[in-house]
């Protein structure tokens, strides 16, 4: 691999993975999944799900794809290849591939609605202190098609210009940027809704264990969200391992990464819950906590128009940081496995994901009214951006990340990835326990059980 094409060093690597798993998911999804499943309780498992699920998995990705040296097809045929088993596996990193491609359509599209209420925001300030004027406002910007659509290419746009300049000088630069920035304007809305809101409540709801509050639902949605939000299950992750170098500690960096996004989505949540709290909000207000809640508790604050368009930058920033690593997944196998030019590799892939994503923009408007399963009653009143993010999450995300499992624990034999990771042997075999039994039956149960109703 040719210089260019790796990380000028360890704080490169790092600082790119944390931009990785830090997305939407950590800043959005992590404080309603957390308000509306108890908060205590859900934090809990939602550790442990890290610890038993995702570490081994990002380990197993990173061993893979440092000795593959390339893209998840690449990485699963050559590892497959050097220890004996089929090649077959490798099919399995195509499907991360489309996987990731799928999710960054609709990403994109979310993301570009951060970008557009940070803009609504600065030029029309926030919505009347009512819950029905925050609702319409939502509402009213989602049903405009050419917005939307506007937003979705911005924000698409602004990723390809830094996967087009490579990995050193495009994602490594841009994440040395974006990850202390996130952190900065983290740090500035948590100070905020310390003074604003009401630090005592949330302290009660997050480190308060209620048994009472704890079910299997909350040990099923916690699993999930840990395995969800971090990126494994994608093959980024043997991605970036392809472009470091044989000095950097692929533990360290996926114990630094896990801890790093675990500290960010609770700086998240207690930027978040403080001012709900202090305006007598519904924690649990599921995903219209971001665009429809904290607007209105904003609204009644001091300097409340500040902090919202603050928000919203922050929550651009973190899902721009992960949606370029989602795009260097399609451009790497691209250029790799095609042999085409990185310039061509990403006008193509950022042209294709955002036609593919239009769709999913105007599925609150023009679409509103098309449900593509509507003979099937589990879905008959979902649109297509909701079949696509159910699709994702709850099907393809977790085959995939399976199948790594699968592969990493029982396909290959005893010690083929040690080296890769330098673990002592009680640690080589604690790993490859999680990654034959513990990985896949905690995927099994977070994904079969919300589908089995």
């Amino acid at each position: 691999m040719s210089e260019r094409d790796g990380w000028s060093g360890r704080a490169g690597f790092v600082l790119a993975t944390i931009g990785s798993a830090v997305g939407i998911g950590s800043i959005w999804k992590f404080p309603y999944e957390v308000g509306a499943n108890g908060g205590s309780g859900f934090l809990l498992f939602y550790l442990l799900g890290l610890a038993l699920v995702v570490l081994p998995l990002m380990l197993a990705e990173f061993a893979i794809g440092r000795r593959g040296g390339g893209d998840p097809v690449t990485s699963m045929a050559a590892v497959a290849k050097a220890f004996g088993a089929h090649r077959g596996w490798s099919l399995a990193g195509g499907a991360g591939v489309v996987t990731g491609f799928l999710i960054l359509s609709f990403y994109s599209v979310i993301g570009g609605w951060t970008a557009g209420y940070a803009v609504q925001t600065l030029t029309q300030g926030l919505p009347a202190p009512q819950a029905q004027a925050a609702q319409a406002r939502f509402d009213a910007f989602l049903a405009q098609p050419w917005p939307m659509i506007g937003y979705h290419a911005v924000f698409m746009t602004v990723t390809a210009l830094i996967v087009v300049r490579g990995v050193s000088g495009g994602i490594e630069s841009a994440c040395k940027v974006l990850m202390p920035l996130l952190l900065v304007l983290m740090l500035g809305l948590v100070g905020y809704a310390v003074v604003e809101g009401d630090l005592g409540a949330t302290l009660r709801f997050l480190f308060t264990l209620d048994p009472d509050r704890i079910g299997a639902r909350t040990v099923i949605e916690a699993l999930g969200l840990g395995f969800f939000s971090i990126g494994v299950g994608l093959g980024l992750m043997m991605t970036y391992a392809a472009y470091s170098g044989r000095t950097v500690r692929l533990v360290e960096v996926a114990a630094v990464s896990v801890v790093a996004d675990t500290l960010i989505s609770l700086l998240a949540g207690f930027a978040v819950f403080p001012v709900v709290f202090a305006h007598g909000l519904d924690p649990a207000g599921g995903p219209g906590l971001v665009f429809v809640t904290l607007p209105l508790a904003f609204a009644g604050m001091p300097a409340g128009t500040a902090a919202a368009c603050a928000f919203f930058v922050l929550v651009f920033v973190a899902a721009l940081a992960s949606s370029i690593s989602m795009l260097e997944l399609v451009v790497a196998m691209l250029v790799r496995r095609r042999g085409w030019s990185r310039r061509r590799a990403t006008l193509l892939a950022a042209v294709a994901c955002f036609a593919v994503g239009v769709p999913s923009a105007l599925s609150f408007n023009v679409l509103a009214g098309w449900h593509p399963l509507a003979g099937i009653p589990a879905f008959a009143q979902a649109n297509l951006f909701t079949l696509i993010d159910e699709l994702t999450s709850n099907v393809l995300l977790p085959a995939v990340g399976l199948a790594f499992a699968l592969f990493a624990g029982w396909a290959l034999p005893p010690g083929a990835l040690d080296r890769e990771l330098l673990l002592s042997a009680r640690a080589a075999a604690v790993l490859r326990g999680l990654l034959r039994w513990g990985a896949p039956a905690a995927i099994a149960v977070a994904a079969l059980v919300p589908m089995l109703g």
